[in-house]
């Protein structure tokens, strides 16, 4: 039994070299097929690694407050909702809340060190902003309560921002102009990448927020932003419930009216960043059928036509003692080897196409052995449901017949 399996893998394997133009076509469509489904199992993988890394960086504890609802956005109304007295009595009603950090930002400010001029963002916040963040200094050292208190000309600097304006000369105690105010650089932030929209978090420049407030954006009242971080995590989603209903409250917003403020939680940074692969996903996933569907078409007829021009071999191989088995697993087994390798060829093909995926996009794919292992599953599933009729039909061949054939 071993023997006569042997033998019938090893003719399979003589009919997939020998019919080289077969082989070539149906290898090419059960690549192409078999790499956009690896693709879109590598994407989704890499859609919740990527979603999970961002809320460990935001931090599981962790509650944003936006000045500003979604509809007054919309509607172009006022932007800002939120004061500086309201983030302080917020400090003071949530004791369970061991930070919490205004902010404010502007973006498109103008900044400039001897001759290289550059526009960024300015974000002015508190003396907690790097743990706030957990976003560490790693040269220089962070300003301090007293900078912020005495609206102080300080100023730490992202990694990107840094490159721009200094090359590789050091920043720390130079001064560049923000808005032609001279800002002393006294610290260097770690570098932190980009965020879950694209944007850069790197090209900034942080300031004490008396600073940016008075002297960059000329604001007194109103902050952009706050950030709040809780000692129980576990209650992080009932604290972000008490949180509206108290923000509601001091705002004296009626029951119909929609909140004119936005809190985001780590819940909301998953389902932003899965949201936003969802529609690459969703075509790679209609391609990728579509592509198994014409490669399986396409190795059944091609099989039907290998069936025609083999049939002299085939009736010789049945009146010498071969039974309909032994044909229809040769059959089957030529498309099975033929699937396996087009497998192959599709695996290494999306490993390429990620790579020009992550450099155009910044689309996050993560291949791992459920994306192997289902690239091989869907081949040889391909291989044994398209390749069975062409398979039967050469079973069924009168042998006499087809000798004469």
């Amino acid at each position: 039994m071993i023997k006569n399996l042997t033998k019938i893998v090893s003719q399979s394997f003589k009919a997939v070299w020998s019919f080289k133009l077969r082989t070539l076509f149906c290898l090419i469509s059960i690549a192409l097929g078999i790499s956009a489904v690896t693709t879109i199992v590598a994407a989704v993988e890499g859609a919740y690694k990527r979603a999970f890394e961002i809320v460990a960086r935001f931090g599981p504890d962790s509650l944003l407050v936006f000045s500003g609802g979604e509809e007054a956005r919309a509607l172009g109304l006022r932007s800002k909702t939120i004061s500086i007295d309201e983030v302080n009595d917020v400090r003071e009603a949530f004791s369970r809340a061991y930070l919490v950090v205004p902010m404010t930002s502007a973006r498109n400010i103008s900044i400039s060190y001897k001759e290289r001029k550059y526009q960024t963002q300015v974000i002015g916040s508190t003396s907690d902003y790097s743990r706030a963040w957990s976003w560490p200094v790693i040269q220089g050292s962070d300003f301090t309560d007293e900078d912020v208190k005495g609206i102080r000309n300080v100023g730490l600097i992202g990694q990107f921002l840094m490159k721009e304006l200094f090359g590789n000369e050091d920043p720390v105690g130079k001064f560049v102009f923000v808005k032609g105010i001279p800002v002393q650089i006294v610290g260097v932030l770690s570098e932190r990448g980009t965020s879950p929209g694209g944007d850069n978090l790197d090209d900034r420049i942080v300031m004490p927020l008396t600073t940016v407030m008075r002297k960059i954006i000329n604001e007194t009242k109103y902050v952009t932003a706050f950030r709040a971080r809780f000692i129980d995590q576990e209650n992080l989603y009932n604290h972000a419930e008490e949180l509206r209903i108290f923000l509601r409250l001091k705002h004296n917003l009626p029951v119909t009216e929609p909140d004119d403020f936005r809190i985001v939680t780590p819940k909301e940074i998953v389902k932003f960043l899965v949201a936003l692969t969802g529609s690459l996903v969703t075509f790679l996933g209609i391609t990728g059928v579509m592509s198994l569907i014409v490669a399986g078409f396409v190795l059944t007829n091609l099989f039907l036509l290998s069936v025609k021009e083999r049939t002299s071999e085939i009736g010789i191989r049945r009146a010498i003692g071969a039974k309909k088995r032994d044909i229809l697993i040769q059959f089957i087994g030529e498309a099975v080897i033929i699937t396996t390798v087009g497998g192959v060829f599709g695996f290494a093909l999306s490993l390429l196409s990620s790579n020009l995926l992550s450099y155009i996009a910044e689309f996050p794919l993560y291949f791992s052995w459920k994306a192997f292992t289902t690239g091989f599953a869907l081949s040889w599933i391909i291989g044994i449901v398209f390749g069975l009729q062409p398979a039967r039909r050469a079973a069924n061949l009168n042998p006499i017949e087809a000798i004469k054939g």
